[in-house]
């Protein structure tokens, strides 16, 4: 099937810590580690447009395999030429596996060895999701890199449960690496078992054994006290490989980045930036904002002093709040653009201070600044 073209490359590990900067290789373009992917589910990052999203510095970017599936389906993005073309993105894309609607959607979907069957929240129609119709569906949408059918088990969940559903997602593991032929397109294994240590480091060793191109840790802020997801990243990152890349997935805000990175992860994504700023919260280098409060009416200085966005040098704290205000799409569009740019100088900054070593003293530096978020009014 002729080898495959993409790597990952260790550039830098911390003395200090577990963060880790390398450079994903994929099919379409090379990603800087650490990376967030901002989220386009439906083929698009909310608000944005594929351009926008670039000139940012993004090269990496999520979609969702079970909701491009449903809308607008397989024929009409394959009959211009595949993902890329269909929402003309020249960077890599991700696409979930639609596992995770195996917990979002609970009341939809009835799950076996087989594989899930959903209920669209669309009209109603069902349909099948087993491990290989997954895999074929992500190669025909001509996604960078592919995610494994995996079972998200909820929290709180028995211990018995979680084991039912990580054995399962082994299970569906195997089918999937069997049935994956695209060799210019990164397979990732996922490892689950919830908040049980013993139960992840059975699945992360499983996974590892049938050797992924990566590997993403899943079954996280669904909803468990934080110190658990600290707790499963740093029973799994020891048993995966150095010299392969590792996704954490769903995080977070800006602080769990930093923690996250710290911890040896290299890739995240998460809504906040673009649900956020799509209802009128906006991150800043001394915190989040609600800028409909009152107190930004006449408030003339940028959403951010600090920072550089486009969003910034031109338009004030006032007139984005007078735009929410008057439920104008622009406040919607300049706040996730400020949103997403906020999360790409983080990253951008993380892997400046690896390189330089001196990663610790970037993160205090920025903890010091950031004082976490404002109150609604």
């Amino acid at each position: 099937m002729g080898k495959r073209s993409t790597s990952f490359t260790l550039i830098k590990q911390s003395s200090e810590c577990k963060a880790r900067a390398g450079v994903l290789h994929t099919a379409h373009t090379s990603i800087l580690t650490p990376a967030f992917m901002p989220v386009g589910t439906q083929a698009t990052v909310k608000a944005m447009s594929s351009e926008e999203v670039w000139e940012m510095g993004y090269r990496l970017i999520l979609a969702n395999t079970y909701h491009l599936y449903l809308r607008p389906g397989l024929e009409i993005i394959e009959g211009i030429g595949g993902l890329h073309k269909f929402m003309n993105w020249k960077g890599a894309i991700l696409t979930d596996s639609g596992g995770f609607q195996s917990y979002s959607l609970i009341d939809l979907r009835n799950i076996s060895d087989e594989g899930i069957l959903f209920r669209s929240h669309i009209d109603g129609s069902e349909h099948f999701f087993t491990p290989e119709m997954v895999v074929e569906i992500q190669e025909r949408l001509g996604s960078d890199i592919a995610m494994v059918l995996d079972e998200c088990p909820p929290y709180p969940s028995t211990k018995e449960y979680t084991l039912e559903a990580t054995r399962r997602t082994l299970l569906w593991a195997e089918r999937s690496k069997r049935k994956h032929r695209k060799k210019e397109q990164i397979l990732f294994g996922i490892v689950q078992g919830g908040i049980y240590e013993d139960i992840r480091y059975e699945c992360a060793n499983a996974l590892v054994e049938m050797d992924f191109d990566g590997y993403a840790i899943g079954g996280v802020s669904v909803g468990e006290p934080e110190e658990f997801m600290w707790l499963v990243i740093d029973v799994v990152e020891p048993l995966l490989p150095v010299m392969k890349p590792r996704y954490i997935m769903g995080v977070g805000s800006p602080i769990d980045l930093l923690n996250a990175i710290e911890r040896g992860m290299d890739m995240f994504d998460c809504v906040l930036p673009t649900r956020l700023g799509r209802n009128g919260c906006v991150y800043t280098s001394a915190g989040k904002l609600n800028i409909k409060n009152a107190r930004f009416k006449e408030d003339y200085s940028p959403i951010d002093p600090e920072c550089d966005c486009w969003a910034c040098r031109n338009y004030t704290r006032a007139y984005l709040r007078h735009l929410y205000k008057g439920e104008e799409i622009l406040a919607a569009r300049l706040a996730t653009y400020h949103n997403l740019y906020f999360y790409k100088q983080i990253t951008r900054k993380a892997r400046e201070a690896i390189i330089e070593d001196k990663f610790l003293d970037f993160k205090e530096e920025f903890l010091a600044k950031y004082k976490g978020e404002e109150e609604n009014e």
